[in-house]
């Protein structure tokens, strides 16, 4: 639960907006000084909207793209490695004291997916420096994290033009 100074945010849900506020509460640290490291577990190389977005805050993709959607004939083995690798990283990049928000962009996805291991993200959670903040995002995310979150928010869909056919708008969604 609440450590010293830090806080662990959850972000979870059928709905949109997620990773939104998770780049809101982003672009408030950096607007306070601090520096903000983002880990995308699913989302592939290309260029969104947040790439661009603000010096002291970094975005790494880690994934490969689409997990089993939208075309993906890449073998789940892959998808798995580079959830490790976003991991892997997370876990260097937190020892380095270089960052003071660390968001992980569709971890609890990449856990529903079985490309992590639950006991590996729980352990990195337990061994979270207790002055850094931690968000997660994605759907569903299991109760073992909701437990140890500080904050948990859940985005519910109401409406959206998607199942209507409309496509995702740059600048808006991605």
């Amino acid at each position: 639960m609440l450590g010293a100074k830090s806080v662990i945010i959850v972000n979870t849900g059928n709905g949109k907006g997620k990773t939104t506020a998770a780049l809101g509460a982003a672009m408030r640290a950096v607007g306070e000084g601090k520096r903000v490291l983002m880990i995308q577990f699913i989302k592939g190389p290309w260029k969104s909207g947040e790439d661009i977005f603000l010096p002291k805050f970094q975005i790494v993709k880690t994934g490969k793209g689409f997990v089993g959607i939208l075309g993906d004939k890449l073998p789940i083995e892959e998808h798995q490695k580079a959830a490790e690798d976003g991991l892997a990283l997370a876990k260097k990049e937190i020892i380095s004291g270089n960052w003071d928000l660390i968001i992980l962009d569709e971890i609890n996805n990449a856990l529903g997916l079985k490309l992590l291991k639950l006991e590996d993200v729980a352990d990195f959670i337990e061994r979270f420096p207790k002055d850094k903040h931690l968000i997660l995002t994605g759907r569903d995310a299991p109760p073992e994290l909701i437990e140890r979150a500080d904050i948990v928010t859940e985005m519910r869909e109401i409406k959206h033009v998607f199942t209507e056919g409309v496509k995702a708008k740059r600048g808006i969604e991605y």
